[in-house]
């Protein structure tokens, strides 16, 4: 009798179909069979000796929700009998329905061997806990996860002593994951969580890799890619990581519409065993990164959400690098104006999505901020002239190790894609068919702020700001706090002024001042958008003296 390893994870839903992502224990059909009679079946397909079906349910009526099960060769698995949680939901969006997008980032499923400081409840967990106390009552619509879903370089106590077990943790990368299998160790281990497995199998859920998800400060540089290169053990480690990212989060990102359209999932489906073309896919995907488009859209109404792939497609060479290769970067201008007043409307999408016409809000998610502390970004533009020899051989070599040791590569450690990322925000709140609001989702730097740009002779129509949200639970050590709220500051920003003199840099094409934070904590941010308005909460995770854990908001407030 086949049995449920991992999931269900509830992924893409519309109106009308819905997607649901499993693991099995050993080939099977999956089945998924809703209290209204919507169902959907899928047979398994195996990568790495690994058995999963991601089973499309249609026949979903919109604005409706229904409870769903899962079955395995016909038997019940989901929910599990002993279950102290309500029945799992499939909830459609209505037309005229609002949405609530929640979204964070950076969540260790348990701290690391050797600790790193207090960590605290976990949000995702304490969501989950209200959700079930009330499953009738509001929920998210929607939750984005913008990064570091999993760590792959700081495992806990449990995954490093069953890591020992296996392989000898003296040799290659230690005690850090080093292929496919380890890599499900991580996932288990995060989405077996009692609480989150029943939040994911009840809220639909949107992912998109950030760099512990692979390795600290992936894609740093071209020096950096060559030195890993340089060992014996980063190419198992990075084509593990992006294979368990196609299956265990980017499969579920798409429509199946997409799904149906792609080569590979079909290849791997057809197979008695995918493993081989999964590896070939990955393999390529890391030896030409324009090969592969990680991004994504989805439209949730008159919302649409663009995930930004801001790891892997990066170009690293000094004298021409960027955050996006120039595919990417017309893929999401096209994205952004498609259907736009004053767009291309027939610039197409591969979204699948049938909403059409203008949208209300624009979220444009990318794992890492695209506006920072002042003091932060010119020193990070100061680093990326440095290390392309604005001052000579010594300074870039220099520049390169404070690169490394300060994880300097965030969007404006890229001036061209910082100010070419600008430039598309104000096209797009701009002009006939603007939308209300353009909002950049991010995570990564451990904390929650609010920032609004505005440019030189420019005002677009849009309400425009950069949320940021981490961690989901994670450690947060006093430098940090300490920096990054010194990095506000107006001395901050004067200093930040003199290094950027320093490097010769040309000052970005926008400015932006902090309307809201710095926030400190385990934390979700969400956004209600509702016809042309919006609204922000951004909530906390506390324990009470009872030590019961609860979300207490911090922030609340209009942004259109």
């Amino acid at each position: 009798m086949a049995e449920l390893r991992l999931g269900p994870l509830l992924r893409y839903t519309d109106g009308s179909c819905a997607t649901v992502w499993v693991e099995t224990d050993r080939p099977c059909t999956a089945e998924v069979r809703c209290a209204d009679g919507a169902r959907g079946t899928a047979h398994s397909f195996r990568i790495a000796d690994h058995h999963y079906a991601l089973v499309p349910v249609g026949g979903l009526t919109p604005g409706t929700a229904t409870e769903y099960e899962v079955l395995l060769d016909g038997t019940g698995v989901w929910p599990p009998p002993d279950s102290r949680f309500p029945p799992s939901v499939i909830a459609t969006p209505g037309d005229d329905d609002g949405m609530r997008v929640a979204f964070g980032s950076c969540r260790w499923a348990a701290p690391p061997s050797g600790g790193k400081g207090r960590v605290g409840p976990d949000a995702l967990d304490t969501l989950s806990a209200r959700v079930a106390a009330d499953p009738s009552g509001t929920r998210p619509d929607v939750l984005l996860l913008l990064g570091d879903q999993v760590y792959a370089d700081e495992i806990s106590d449990a995954t490093r002593e069953w890591i020992a077990g296996r392989r000898d943790v003296t040799a290659g990368p230690g005690d850090q994951v080093a292929d496919y299998e380890e890599y499900t160790r991580l996932y288990y281990e995060s989405w077996l969580d009692p609480e989150v497995r029943w939040l994911l199998s009840t809220v639909p859920s949107c992912m998109i890799f950030d760099d512990h998800d692979v390795i600290d400060d992936w894609n740093t540089s071209a020096a950096w890619l060559a030195d890993m290169r340089a060992t014996d053990w980063w190419q198992e480690r990075v084509l593990s990581g992006l294979m368990s990212y196609w299956v265990y989060q980017q499969l579920g990102n798409l429509s199946p519409d997409e799904l149906a359209a792609d080569p590979l999932y079909t290849t791997v489906r057809e197979a008695s065993d995918g493993t081989d073309a999964l590896r070939e896919f990955a393999a390529r995907a890391d030896a030409d990164p324009a090969s592969v488009r990680w991004s994504y859209r989805r439209d949730f109404g008159r919302t649409r959400l663009l995930m930004v792939d801001s790891r892997a497609a990066r170009v690293l060479n000094e004298d021409r690098r960027t955050m996006l290769d120039p595919g990417e970067a017309a893929w999401l201008r096209e994205q952004v104006m498609e259907g736009r007043g004053d767009g291309d409307r027939d610039g197409g999408s591969d979204s699948g999505s049938d909403s059409g016409g203008a949208y209300d809000h624009l979220l444009i998610g990318t794992s890492l901020p695209w506006l920072l502390p002042h003091l932060v970004h010119d020193v990070e533009a100061w680093n990326a002239a440095m290390c392309g020899g604005e001052r000579g051989a010594r300074w870039a070599r220099a520049g390169e190790r404070i690169r490394r040791g300060a994880d300097l590569e965030h969007w404006s450690a890229f001036p061209s894609s910082f100010d070419a990322l600008g430039d598309l925000i104000a096209d797009a709140g701009t002009g006939p068919g603007a939308p209300a609001t353009v909002n950049v989702l991010s995570g990564d730097v451990h904390h929650a702020y609010v920032a609004e740009p505005s440019w030189p002779g420019r005002t677009p129509d849009a309400r425009v700001a950069q949320l940021t949200c981490s961690p989901v639970h994670n450690s947060v050590p006093l430098s940090i706090r300490l920096g990054f709220r010194f990095g506000w500051s107006a001395p901050a920003r004067a200093l930040g002024r003199r290094i950027a003199r320093h490097g010769r840099c040309a000052p970005p094409s926008v400015s932006w001042r902090r309307t809201g934070g710095p926030w400190f904590g385990n934390q979700i941010m969400t956004l209600t958008l509702r016809g042309r308005s919006a609204r922000l909460r951004l909530e906390q995770a506390r324990a009470d003296r009872d030590g019961t854990h609860v979300l207490r908001t911090v922030a609340d407030r209009e942004l259109a």
